[in-house]
């Protein structure tokens, strides 16, 4: 069964439903990242858990952030995906410089910076997500809601002629 477009929510719903499915999905992956490194070098983690989580976000959002109405395609996986390379290199950076200021950062350091790259990533990702890569949804949405031909219910006609200035003033 397909589903079927609905209407793009509004920019303050839609920032709302990115942070909530976003932010989730940024906060499991935090984790999964540090948890990861643990085993393999962090930033092979960090591109690893990025990969993961953009498609699942990606398909969260297509299906309830942005009322995209079903599963996100191919090349909006794809235009995701690069906007989640920017945000990789964001929190690759920031855990560099922390690395060059701090010697030995603890655990909730690391968290904090981490997350805080994270997500000023993710507001740039939200301006592109909704501006670039759902826009087309909504534009077709809006082009067929405005080529949408109205439904005109049938009118019984009575066989007496309204007087013109009772129309007039109904008008």
């Amino acid at each position: 069964m397909q589903s079927r477009p609905q209407a793009a929510p509004g920019t303050f719903t839609a920032f709302a439903r990115f942070v909530l499915c976003g932010g989730g999905v940024g906060l499991a992956s935090s984790f999964a990242v540090a948890a990861l490194a643990s085993w393999i070098p962090w930033g092979l983690a960090n591109a690893l858990i990025t990969a993961a989580s953009t498609l699942l976000a990606t398909e969260l959002h297509a299906r309830f952030t942005f009322g995209a109405g079903g599963r996100a395609t191919w090349r909006q996986h794809a235009q995701s995906a690069g906007s989640a390379v920017a945000a990789y290199v964001v929190t690759c950076v920031a855990m560099l410089v922390l690395q060059q200021l701090v010697a030995t950062p603890g655990a909730v350091l690391e968290q904090v910076v981490y997350l805080s790259a994270s997500a000023l990533a993710g507001v740039a990702r939200f301006a592109v997500l909704r501006l670039v890569v759902f826009a087309r949804n909504r534009l077709q949405l809006a082009a067929t809601a405005r080529t949408a031909r109205p439904v005109r219910a049938a009118v019984a006609h009575a066989e007496v002629q309204p007087d013109a200035v009772v129309l007039c003033r109904a008008a």
